[in-house]
């Protein structure tokens, strides 16, 4: 009997449940799942940190829109997923979201590189089965929307990294410019400069930060 530890993290109770439901009913004969939940980033982390010091999971779902940690330093399923990579290198990573935006999606799979990447909306529950199993014996596993978006040539490519997606979402939670250097270990005037290189990349021309947030919203990088 193989036993597997899997953490799911959505702010949809019943999303988690139907998730729970179609793993339990498809799972093979030699396995046992102890699947554990959590709704938020703090009591995620938590759980992760936890269980990487004790029994590691061995498949972690993450939703991408989560409500963030207290502090500040986990932002959504994005930081989640990277901090178990980091703390344990072992477990299978899978990615579950609305987001279908051509760069919401690169910036995923560059940053995190998950074993399983899952559009909600592509979902059925055979779809979630198969690639639970899939994902157990050889990952990746994409989603069609996902397959779809990498099989196109992609001639421009917007890259946002960790530390510009960090300040995207401070700005949008109403922290000053002046504020960030207490959330992010740069100086005011690195801060200054990745908006600024944001502001060109998504052709903001009035230099507002509210025209930079819309902009970053109609791309699914907030």
């Amino acid at each position: 009997m193989t036993e597997l530890k899997i953490l799911m993290v959505d702010d949809h109770p019943i999303i988690i449940e139907g998730y729970q439901n179609v793993l339990q009913a498809t799972k093979t004969d030699d396995q046992e799942l102890l699947i554990e939940t959590a709704n938020n980033c703090d009591t995620a982390q938590l759980m992760i940190e936890r269980a990487a010091d004790n029994r590691p999971y061995d498949v972690c779902f993450f939703d991408i829109s989560l409500p963030g940690s207290l502090d500040g330093t986990i932002t959504s399923g994005e930081d989640l997923a990277t901090l178990s990579k980091q703390l344990m290198p072992n477990a299978k990573i899978i990615i579950l979201t609305m987001f279908n935006e051509t760069f919401r999606i690169h910036n995923i799979i560059k940053e995190i590189n998950p074993d399983g990447f899952l559009i909600k909306s592509d979902l059925t529950s055979m779809e979630l089965a198969d690639a639970f199993q899939h994902i157990l014996k050889s990952p990746p596993y994409y989603s069609s929307t996902v397959s779809n978006y990498l099989k196109k040539k992609i001639t421009s490519e917007i890259y946002v990294d960790d530390i510009n997606r960090k300040i995207l979402h401070l700005l949008s939670q109403g922290i000053k410019t002046r504020s960030l250097t207490e959330y992010i270990p740069l100086s005011i005037s690195a801060i200054e400069k990745r908006k600024k290189q944001l502001k060109l990349l998504f052709s903001v021309m009035d230099g507002k930060d509210e025209t930079l947030l819309h902009e970053a919203r109609e791309k699914g990088l907030l």
